[in-house]
């Protein structure tokens, strides 16, 4: 019989390939071609720092600019082994060159769009050209001494038999140890078995494996059809050891794969993947949110507001006798913090966990709280009276929760201590001073 109670009694899955798998991280080149986003050369920087902190392999950047160039030398300047920083380039010499300019970049990516909307309505040219260009651009970065990866745009787009797979055999020609990034440009990839071209991920990235022997493949998904981030394992699945990625998913369009949900799936779902630091990943999003002006959806799965949060009166009940109940991984994984709402679905057990903590912090001392207290219950009702009379759409805050606990526990025991006070100075038989240091605070007092 199996029993799964904690999280350590869950299984975890193993890549069916066994092999390696690393991140490389396109934010600030990819992602910040964001409609409405502009990135400075001081948030491209800290940003960089995330990465180093999270344990991401590589970054990519644009090199065009003085503002690119300048986030590089301060990247540079903290010579981190990782992120590796790596530059990106259209398909002619100028742009290479322009990667070439930059000490301490070793390897750059190569646009190489396939698909034919792209060839000729974009570019103007036929199949036949544009595979020239790109072979010529590759042949150039590699006799210049970089490394190189193929931006293959739009493969789920394309005729990959007739004209992809064959540019890639020759580029492997060129240079064996190339990376393959398969783009998935408008998020028509498929992440399941069976689907052959141009949408079928798995069938892409084992036949970039078996047929052509590439070495290093990467994904590069968009999230058009919300399919990025199952493409990108399903990318993994099958023989992929690369993923490029951003953070937020943050991107053109619908954005890209996002990196949190990818270091959360492996971290956490795959067997003996530790190799990553997960707990900066609620500080990153909100760096991403007030300096970059990302707005985060409140149910955006790992960072957002809600994720750790809990309302309704059976899950919160069961987060306060079991996390693992309602909680697929501990807050503090990724850096974050359990949080009980009262809104219209709570139920008692929630409110006195909440009356109870403020209680704590107002008093500095252990106190419980029965859940039958009348006092509790009067709090209830005069919350369950807002909803029930729709005077109220939004949860109590705890500055609210505050104030009702000073109303119906503080406030009741300060009356008691000052009518205590008068017996005694009305009977003559103690002082006042002497009076106060009998009082005991008394937490189950009744409310007439």
């Amino acid at each position: 019989m199996k029993i799964y109670k904690d999280y350590d009694d869950l299984p975890k899955i193993k890549l069916p390939l066994g092999q390696e798998v690393s991140i490389s991280d396109s934010t600030i080149r990819d992602g910040a071609q964001m409609p409405g986003i502009v990135m400075k050369s001081q948030q491209k920087f800290q940003i960089y720092n995330y990465l180093n902190r999270i344990g991401i392999e590589k970054l990519e950047t644009f090199v065009y600019n003085e503002r690119d160039r300048k986030a590089i030398k301060l990247m540079m300047d903290q010579g981190y082994e990782f992120p590796e920083i790596t530059g990106w380039a259209r398909a002619n010499p100028a742009d290479i060159d322009m990667v070439l300019n930059i000490d301490g970049i070793e390897e750059t990516g190569v646009l190489m769009s396939v698909s034919d909307p792209h060839i000729v309505d974009k570019m103007g040219l036929t199949r036949e050209t544009a595979e020239e260009k790109y072979l010529n651009a590759l042949q150039y970065a590699v006799d210049h001494g970089l490394r190189t990866w193929a931006h293959i745009e739009d493969m789920t787009r394309a005729d990959n038999y007739g004209f992809t797979f064959p540019l890639i055999k020759k580029i492997m020609d060129i240079d064996p140890d190339c990376t393959i990034r398969v783009c998935d440009t408008i998020g028509f990839g498929i992440p399941f078995e069976g689907v052959d071209e141009p949408f079928g991920i798995p069938m892409i990235t084992k036949y970039l494996k078996d047929e052509l022997n590439v070495k290093n493949i990467e994904t590069h998904c968009h999230d058009d059809f919300g399919l990025a981030v199952a493409n990108s394992i399903a990318g993994y699945w099958h023989g992929a050891n690369w993923s490029n990625v951003t953070f937020l998913g943050i991107g053109e369009r619908a954005g890209n794969a996002e990196m949190e949900k990818l270091l959360l799936f492996l971290a956490r779902r795959i067997e003996g993947f530790d190799k990553y630091n997960l707990d900066a990943i609620i500080e990153f999003s909100k760096f991403m949110e007030n300096e970059i002006g990302i707005r985060i959806p409140r149910n955006k799965s790992v960072v957002g507001n809600n994720v750790f949060a809990h309302e309704s009166g059976i899950h919160s009940a069961g987060v306060i006798k079991n996390p693992f109940t309602y909680e697929p991984y501990p807050p503090e994984i990724v850096g974050g913090k359990r949080i009980f709402l009262i809104g219209d679905s709570s139920g008692i057990e929630v409110l006195r966990y909440k009356v109870q903590e403020t209680l704590n912090e107002l008093m500095d001392v252990n106190i419980e709280v029965d859940k039958n207290d009348k006092r509790l219950r009067a709090i209830q009702a005069e919350i369950q009276k807002l909803y029930n009379d729709e005077k109220r759409v939004s949860c109590i805050s705890d500055e609210e929760i505050m104030a009702y606990v000073k109303k119906y526990f503080m406030f009741n025991q300060m009356v008691s201590k000052e009518m205590h006070r008068r017996d005694h100075d009305e009977n003559g038989d103690e002082s006042e001073s002497s009076g106060l240091n009998e009082i005991k605070p008394r937490m189950h007092d009744t409310i007439d």
